[in-house]
C-alpha cells in the first residue's frame, strides 16, 4: 500500500523547511505520493516539483485556502491543482492581502502584554508580510522564552479570548471551492475535527460543501486525535465524502506527527486519490 501524505508545509507559507527539503524528508521517511500545501500560496510548487522528481517522490499540486465562515477560520485543501491557473492566482492574491495588517495589531496586542517588538518578530520567520502568520508570531514567542513550544504559546495567546487574537475576514467557502475547481483541483475540508462547532453547524458546513462541489475531508491527519479518525471516517461515509490524508507537517520536532507516521486510512472508505 501506497504511503500518501497530501498535507504539508514549506517556508513559502509558515513551514521550517524549504519546498526541496520537505520533498526529501518525505521520501526518506517513506512517503510515496506527496503534497505541498502551503497556505494561500502555490510559490513553492515548481521547486517541490523538481526536487520531488529528482528524488523519484510522486508529486500532488496542492494548496491551503483560508476562509471564513459561521465566524470562524476554516481551511479548504486543494489537491491536484494547476497552480498556473489565473482565477485561482487572483483569489490567493486577494486572501494574502491584508495579513500584514492584521499581523501589526497583533504586534500591538502582544506589546501590551510585555512582548515588545513582535511584528518585527514574526516577520523574521515569514520574510514577506503579505505571508505573516500566527505561526510566525508563536516561533518568535518561543525564541524570547514566554513559551517552550508551539502548543503552549496557543493555549495563552493568539487564540479567541487570548492576547493576541486579532480575527481576519477571509474567502468565503463558495469562492475557495470555486477558485480550487477553475484550477481543475479537488475541495477537501482540511483537519474538520479542529474546529468549534457544534453538531448543526457541522452538518450546515458539510452540507454546505457538498453542494458547492466539495469533494472529500480529511480523515487522518496530524490534526485529529485517534478517536477523531473513526469519528470523521463516519462523516466521510454519512455525506459522501472521498477520504484524504496528510500529515499537517510544518517542520521537524514543531508537528504533531512527522511525514510518513500517519496510520491508513480506516477501511470502507473511498480514498481521494482512487482514480488517480
Amino acid at each position: 500500500m501506497l504511503n500518501y501524505d497530501l498535507h504539508c508545509h514549506s517556508n513559502v507559507s509558515d513551514g521550517v523547511l524549504a519546498p526541496a527539503s520537505v520533498a526529501a524528508r518525505a521520501k526518506s521517511r517513506g512517503v510515496d505520493v506527496w503534497a505541498l500545501t502551503d497556505h494561500d500560496e502555490v510559490g513553492g510548487i515548481a521547486e517541490a516539483r523538481q526536487a520531488a522528481r529528482s528524488a523519484g517522490l510522486d508529486f500532488v499540486p496542492g494548496v491551503e485556502i483560508s476562509i471564513t465562515w459561521a465566524g470562524q477560520t476554516v481551511h479548504i485543501v486543494g489537491l491536484q491543482i494547476d497552480e498556473t491557473n489565473p482565477v485561482l492566482r487572483q483569489g490567493l492574491e486577494d486572501t494574502r492581502s491584508g495579513r500584514e495588517r492584521r499581523a501589526k495589531e497583533i504586534g500591538e496586542q502582544l506589546a501590551a502584554v510585555g512582548i515588545p517588538d513582535a511584528f518585527e518578530g514574526a516577520l523574521q520567520y515569514a520574510g514577506n508580510p503579505d505571508l505573516i502568520s500566527r505561526t510566525h508570531f508563536a516561533r518568535y514567542i518561543i525564541q524570547r522564552g514566554v513559551c517552550r513550544d508551539v502548543a503552549s504559546v496557543f493555549r495563552n495567546y493568539l487564540t479567541e479570548g487570548k492576547p493576541g487574537y486579532v480575527p481576519h475576514r477571509w474567502a468565503s467557502l463558495k469562492q475557495s471551492v470555486e477558485w480550487i475547481r477553475a484550477a481543475g483541483g479537488i475541495p477537501v475540508i482540511a483537519h474538520p475535527g479542529r474546529y468549534n462547532y457544534d453538531d448543526t453547524a457541522y452538518d450546515a458546513l458539510f452540507s454546505e460543501f457538498k453542494d458547492l462541489g466539495g469533494r472529500a475531508i480529511e480523515v487522518v491527519t496530524g490534526s485529529h486525535t485517534v478517536d477523531q479518525y473513526e469519528e470523521y471516517a463516519k462523516v466521510a461515509k454519512r455525506y459522501g465524502f472521498l477520504a484524504s490524508r496528510g500529515s499537517d507537517f510544518h517542520g521537524p520536532g514543531e508537528s504533531r506527527v512527522d511525514l510518513g507516521d500517519l496510520p491508513p486510512l480506516p477501511s470502507g472508505l473511498t480514498p481521494v486519490w482512487h482514480d488517480w
